[in-house]
């Protein structure tokens, strides 16, 4: 379809909008995520006048790039690179499609693709994407340098090592993020909610591209397996085959799969996994293409399961994510725990363009089992269950002090932390009362911090860090324990 050399053309020419609107990721490109933007614009009591219009040729194309890049190379004030030009008017057709999905990469930029896609890679470990003109989170990658630092998904980042980034693409944005191990990056986030910018100070390291973590789960005699899913890459349906093969031989009362904050990834990995758990002859994912005609995918397993399999979903889980998630609760009848998805019913691929730089297109719809249309709009828990409320508490930013008497939404993060951390601080409205104070003098001394009262910077970074180790505890979540209890009760 795209080896045609004047459909090249037309991708490369027939636009002079500059900007670009699209996906990348801090970790891989193949599957990103982001709210669709679209615009309306409503005219009223306005005659337009008639124009009568023709079909436009592939030389009606070339003729007029050929014309407006001479007059704008010749005649602009300044001189111009002619390579701008050209990716400036590959950009501005991808950005008329209002569609961040679809990116363009530079030679520079797709070989930074292939090289995520390596066995690891060094950087912050979050997935991100262009939504309205701003960098935005997508997921943090478990166990990495952004989720420890307290980055959440549709953060916002404004700036980059204290300079504003308005006005780059995506992937001069992820450019400045990555960097070299042990190396630190300030990101400056509006996060949804919080009226104040908050400052993360992220060190980089090493991210591995490990995409399956197993346990199993022993409790009243009874085993329940537990899968985590970080991505979809090539190799994931291969290891997940693997690890449930291995806890079936141990006889299992029950199989957890766990893809929370997952962004996505290859569709065939996705279904290749379905192959393994969807009944079969039932519908893993169904494409649609631009005419509206469906491809149904079926699955091929033999023999259905005999023991129940939960889901665990939340609103950083994505794209291949809830093909995964959408197929078990409908096609399987089986339970869905956690919070709706996050909405992205998209598949894109990427384009070569013949000198190194690629085009990442949307090519499809996918519709879930049933066919429905997630995108916007997620796939719903069939159990409803959200986390304590020190889970989804923001990082507490201090410039001075904070201190009795004081209130601001600050305070309100660290009362939500103490709380969670077992100390009552009395109030959760930000205001620092004499008990606010109490507990964190209580605080400090079990944390070998000077007993001030007050929450300065340490005291602050302190309280993230212990918030973070009781997040990563199996016993504080809600929603695996929810779904322990769902299978051991079967």
């Amino acid at each position: 379809m795209y080896n045609n050399s004047k459909s090249i053309a037309l991708f490369i020419f027939l636009a002079f909008l500059i900007g670009v609107g699209g996906t990348y990721s801090a970790m891989t490109l193949f599957d990103s995520v982001a709210p669709k933007v679209t615009q309306e614009v409503v005219e009223k009591n306005v005659e337009q006048p008639t124009v009568e219009t023709k079909p436009v040729t592939m030389d009606d194309v070339l003729a007029k790039f050929s014309k407006a890049y001479q007059i704008i190379s010749e005649s602009y004030v300044e001189e111009v690179e002619g390579q701008k030009l050209l990716e400036g008017a590959i950009q501005g057709m991808l950005e008329t499609l209002n569609d961040p999905y679809s990116v363009y990469m530079d030679q520079a930029t797709a070989k930074q693709f292939m090289d995520s896609l390596d066995s690891h890679f060094q950087g912050i470990g979050a997935e991100v994407s262009m939504t309205n003109g701003r960098v935005t989170i997508v997921a943090p990658f478990r166990n990495s340098p952004a989720e420890k630092a307290g980055l959440r998904p549709n953060d916002q980042i404004l700036k980059i090592d204290g300079e504003g980034i308005e006005g780059l693409s995506l992937y001069e944005a992820v450019l400045k993020i990555r960097g070299e191990k042990g190396t630190v990056v300030n990101l400056t986030i509006e996060r949804p909610g919080v009226t104040d910018p908050i400052d993360f100070a992220v060190t980089r390291d090493d991210i591995p591209i490990e995409t399956i973590r197993t346990s199993l789960i022993e409790r009243d005699g009874q085993k329940v397996a537990l899968i985590e899913i970080t991505s979809f890459s090539e190799g994931t349906a291969r290891d997940f085959a693997k690890a449930l093969s291995e806890f079936e031989a141990q006889g299992i009362a029950g199989l957890i799969i766990d893809v929370r904050g997952n962004p996505g990834g290859y569709l065939r990995s996705v279904q290749e996994i379905g192959h393994l758990l969807v009944p079969g002859g039932k519908p893993i994912v169904q494409i649609e293409n631009r005419a509206g005609d469906r491809e149904r995918y079926l699955s091929s397993l033999k023999e259905e399961k005999d023991y129940p399999i939960i889901t665990l979903i939340n609103k950083g889980s994505a794209s291949a994510s809830e093909i995964l998630a959408a197929a078990l609760k409908e096609a399987g009848g089986h339970d869905v725990v956690g919070e709706t998805t996050f909405g992205k019913g998209t598949v894109q691929q990427a384009l070569q363009m013949g000198d190194g730089s690629e085009i990442k297109l949307t090519l499809y719809r996918w519709l879930t089992s049933a066919g429905n249309n997630i995108n916007e709009v997620g796939v719903e828990p069939t159990v409803p269950v959200m986390q304590p409320d020190f889970f989804y508490a923001s990082p507490v930013n201090v410039e001075e002090p904070l201190k009795f008497d004081m209130m601001n939404e600050q305070i309100k993060n660290a009362q939500v932390m103490l709380k969670g951390l077992g100390l009552e601080p009395g109030r959760v409205d930000g205001y620092f009362g004499s008990q606010t104070e109490k507990a964190v003098i209580a605080f400090q001394r079990t944390n070998d911090l000077e007993a001030t009262g007050e929450i300065d910077k340490e005291t602050a970074e302190k309280l993230q860090s212990r918030i973070i180790e009781e997040v990563r505890k199996k016993e504080n979540d809600r929603q695996l324990n929810t779904a322990i209890e769902m299978i051991l009760q079967r």
